[in-house]
């Protein structure tokens, strides 16, 4: 029997009136009004940080995956069977067989972990971070192929900073009391970590202390989120020779030789300014630290390929970080490695199961509509001058489309994998990964290569590719259906759409032409128009509190508000089209119009613990979701219009602070 007192009873009634109590009005926020309901019926699973539209369509494509996998693992000894997808079911099987894992302990890792504890000179330091370069463990700086920023029909090495633990540098240097804690609790997990190598707890603690010193002195050279957004700081396209120089305390030459890649005549050696003070750090700090360090870097990148210990230490420290309370479960850890491992080849057969010829189709009509509601309106711009539209519009009929799949599949035929063997194939995924990318290092820039597997939830653009990508996953309900309601479908997916084409023209894609070299085609006037139109951006998002006493950053999330404003608005434009050729007429009450911009709000329904929001506003270039749906829609006559909003109301911005860019 429940016994009421009157604190409970009173608890109970608020309870239900919170229950019961109307959505804000459309008027108010939009976002709220929409998804109210979902929210509350939605709270985030323990497994999770955040969950939303995005996580939805996930969840459902692992199940589509899962099945894939198991019939591979089952049929991985059937020669009749495709043989890609026999390599996946080997490594499904060894990924599965956490016995085996347990059975063999550390003992996968131990030629690995005594490459790092022979370091006993600056040339043995350069050897063994080529090595852990080549095996995927970020560790001092990233290095990888890319299309050039001078000539993108040619690839080339780009080196980067990178290396940190921590989401970003601000966690080492910060004085708040809530980043020392993570700070603390860091050190303790990395403490933690190298007791479960077989470390003494007085020398654990000591070497996570020379972890932490290291690590905060890496931070002090790092650039910012928000720095790291300057293409200026990225742009560094140097001879070999040069980039040697720069780099003093670390030669890059036998670096070269054992990451595996070919002599290079340049090198876009990006965040110069990190790399100048690597020397110092270098210099400064002990082998004994960087021993620590990288022993750590390993064992974090690893960590899901060894015994269970290993994966429930990671995850206590991400549970501080992002909030999660539960470790996913293991098939669920083992699909996400197997698309790492074999991406295309899981991609395949997804695609088969998931991802319709005419699906393919549709989308592709409405790529084409987003592209000339886009042209429309380019022509249409009264703020930019004749010499940069005709510019613009040059870029914009560039524009390369990749929807679904890529046309030419990666070729596995020279992948292994063995029996029982989860942290061996791990390892040569790697290896294999890391030597298919440098193979197109000083080549031709491939235009069939992808960036995401058709597996993945996201879309992107590609500057200097001046292409936009869409993935067969991210084209599921409540983004995309064959069967969907044509005004929903451009409300989501066409947003989305709309998003990436923008993203060409947003404060960084707009400084890349139609060729995809980074030059500014802007006039100086029109330049100055378009970063004032985009200064107004920054401030309505600086105005955003997400949770109390956390407030969104403006510069950092930029580019990817202008393409949520310039992507809503071409749908728009683009449902337009569709209509023309085919009309719509009112549908549950609601008309066209209504239905586009409610879809666009339902994409965006999203709850997220306090932790991952935190994290999100300090490195996210993504503003919260919330944001992203309200924000744009504040700022557009058209769903003021299709709402009866009237201005001035929360969800109509008065007219002269409203922003207009695309």
């Amino acid at each position: 029997m429940i016994r009421f007192t009157p604190r409970s009873l009173a608890a109970v009634a608020a309870l239900l009136f919170a229950a019961c109590a109307a959505a804000p009005t459309a008027s108010e926020d939009f976002y709220e009004h929409v998804n109210q309901s979902w929210l509350k019926s939605h709270p985030v699973p323990a497994e999770y940080s955040s969950f939303g539209v995005f996580h939805e369509i996930h969840e459902r494509n692992q199940l589509v995956l899962r099945d894939v996998l198991e019939e591979a693992a089952e049929r991985r000894n059937d020669p009749s069977f495709e043989p890609d997808l026999r390599l996946v079911g080997t490594f499904w099987a060894s990924g599965m067989d956490e016995d085996r894992i347990e059975s063999l302990g550390i003992r996968p890792l131990a030629p690995e972990l005594a490459r790092v504890d022979s370091i006993r000179s600056t040339e043995k330091l350069v050897e063994v971070v080529a090595q852990l370069h080549r095996i995927g463990v970020d560790a001092m700086f990233g290095a990888g192929p890319e299309a050039s920023l001078v000539d993108p029909q040619r690839t080339v090495l780009f080196l980067i900073q990178s290396g940190l633990s921590l989401p970003e540098r601000d966690y080492y240097l910060s004085a708040d009391p809530e980043r020392v804690a993570i700070r603390v609790a860091f050190e303790q997990h990395v403490a933690r970590t190298f007791e479960l190598l077989g470390i003494g707890s007085t020398e654990a603690a000591a070497d996570a202390a020379r972890l932490l010193r290291l690590e905060t002195a890496l931070a002090e050279i790092s650039l910012s989120p928000v720095e790291m957004r300057d293409l200026n700081n990225l742009a560094n396209e140097i001879s070999f020779a040069d980039a040697v120089a720069a780099l003093p305390s670390f030669p890059l030459e036998p670096w070269m030789s054992g990451f595996g890649a070919e002599p290079q005549s340049v090198v876009n050696l990006a965040t110069p300014r990190y790399f100048e003070g690597l020397n110092g750090v270098i210099a400064a700090h002990p082998l004994e630290e960087w021993r620590a360090y990288l022993r750590f870097r390993l064992v974090n990148a690893m960590s899901d390929f060894m015994p269970r210990a290993f994966v429930e230490e990671d995850f206590d420290f991400a549970r501080t970080l992002t909030g999660a309370q539960e470790l996913q479960p293991r098939w669920k850890r083992v699909l996400t490695a197997s698309n790492a491992a074999v991406g295309e080849a899981v991609g395949k057969a997804f695609v088969a199961r998931a991802f319709t010829p005419r699906a393919k189709q549709i989308a592709e009509i409405m790529v084409a509509d987003l592209l000339a509601a886009y042209r429309e309106n380019l022509r249409s711009i009264e703020w930019m001058g004749p010499e940069t539209k005709a510019q613009a519009l040059k870029k914009l009929d560039a524009f390369g489309v990749k929807i679904g799949y890529p046309a030419k599949w990666q070729d596995y035929s020279e992948l292994h994998f063995e029996e029982g063997q989860y942290f061996k194939n791990a390892l040569a995924a790697a290896r294999f990964g890391t030597d298919d990318a440098l193979s197109k290092v000083g080549k031709p820039t491939d235009p069939d290569d992808w960036g995401m597997t058709p597996q993945t939830v996201n879309a992107y653009y590609h500057p200097m590719r001046n292409e936009i990508v869409f993935p067969a996953a991210i084209m599921q309900p409540p983004f995309f259906s064959e069967e969907m309601d044509v005004a929903s479908n451009y409300g989501a997916m066409g947003g989305i759409i709309g998003h990436e084409i923008t993203h060409g023209f947003d404060d960084q894609g707009s400084q890349f032409d139609a060729d995809g070299v980074f030059r500014m085609w802007w006039t100086e006037a029109d330049r100055a128009e378009f970063m004032r139109r985009a200064q107004k951006l920054v401030e309505q998002a600086d105005a955003h509190e997400v949770i109390p006493g956390v407030m969104l950053n403006g510069q950092l999330t930029l580019g990817e508000n202008i393409a949520d404003l310039g992507g809503i608005k071409m749908a728009y434009r683009a449902m337009q089209l569709a209509m023309a050729r085919h009309p719509l007429g009112t549908l549950h009450d609601l008309t066209p119009e209504q239905r586009f911009f409610r879809q666009w709000a339902i994409a965006w329904r999203e709850n997220s613990r306090p932790e991952a929001l935190k994290v999100q506003v300090s490195v996210d270039p993504h503003a919260t979701n919330e944001f992203r749906c309200n924000g744009p829609l504040s700022n557009l006559p058209e769903f003021a219009k299709a709402w009866g909003i009237e201005a001035g109301a929360p969800m109509a911005r008065p007219m002269d602070a409203r922003v207009v860019i695309w």
